[in-house]
């Protein structure tokens, strides 16, 4: 099993190349960063993981420049958006950003990808959240046919354009493994039409997980893929819990740290990195 981090890389928290180094040099796979444009002072939008939240760790520094930082100071690690809301981004631009990481990280990018949960975020974006699963995969086909395609047109219900060209195309072919946020009903569906892999939360999962494996993984061979990666987002540093992941069939866990300063930090990955060896 793999092991990876993610935090909200803030302007009041440890910076991105000082976090990503430190990750790197503990032994772990990738790093991982999540995404909100903003967060709207009214909303009433319950977040997923059933907590309160504050504010400012809803937002930090832009996703794909905290990861390009982070490529430019490491080697090995992977890098992973966690995740990119796909509906409220232009495909177009989000197919070159995506695409530029990939570049300049030397193909160790890990596209993330979800609908959201902030209906008020989303409602500033321009974007209806009770069609922002079909403008999901919507989006996804348009970034998916510009990095795989030399001239790329696209008419559809949200997106339309003429043939053009885009460059530079992602170093991974056909393009950065994807893996699909969420673990509500029909989440596998996704994960299976966008040839992807799976991501869901720790924080939204009970004990049919090990059922949800088998089902995805049962339908792929159907349809001809021999594997499904699943990458448990959100894990807590417990064994016991990583352990029946592990047994589940998860093949990656991301633990969180907290947008703090370095001490705070470097103590949690020095903690996470133990808990992690007894996995090796």
């Amino acid at each position: 099993m793999d092991f990876g981090t993610m935090m909200m890389v803030t302007d009041f928290s440890w910076d991105a190349a000082s976090v990503a180094r430190a990750v790197e040099q503990q032994g772990f796979e990738s790093f991982w960063v999540p995404e909100h444009t903003h967060v709207p002072v009214s909303m009433s939008s319950p977040h997923p993981g059933g907590a309160e939240v504050p504010p400012e760790t809803l937002q930090g520094v832009d996703p794909f420049i905290t990861l390009a930082v982070a490529a430019a100071v490491t080697t090995t690690l992977r890098l992973g958006t966690g995740v990119c809301q796909v509906p409220i981004r232009n495909p177009i631009q989000l197919a070159k950003q995506v695409a530029s990481i990939d570049v300049v990280s030397g193909g160790r990018f890990l596209f993330g990808v979800g609908t959201g949960w902030n209906h008020e975020e989303m409602l500033n974006h321009g974007v209806d959240p009770r069609t922002r699963t079909a403008q999901f995969m919507e989006h996804m086909a348009v970034v998916k046919r510009i990095w795989t395609e030399h001239e790329a047109a696209f008419e559809g219900e949200f997106v339309k354009f003429d043939p053009l060209w885009s460059t530079p195309k992602p170093v991974q072919r056909p393009h950065p493994p994807i893996l699909v946020g969420g673990s509500g009903p029909r989440v596998i569906d996704r994960v299976l039409e966008l040839g992807a892999e799976w991501m869901p939360w720790h924080a939204q999962l009970d004990d049919t997980f090990a059922d949800q494996i088998t089902e995805l993984r049962g339908r792929a061979a159907v349809a001809g893929r021999m594997s499904v990666p699943v990458t448990v987002f959100g894990v807590p540093a417990d064994e016991e819990v990583i352990a029946a992941y592990q047994e589940a069939g998860a093949s990656r866990c991301v633990l969180p740290l907290p947008p703090a300063g370095e001490e705070e930090v470097v103590s949690m990955i020095e903690w996470y990195a133990e808990v992690a060896q007894e996995f090796q």
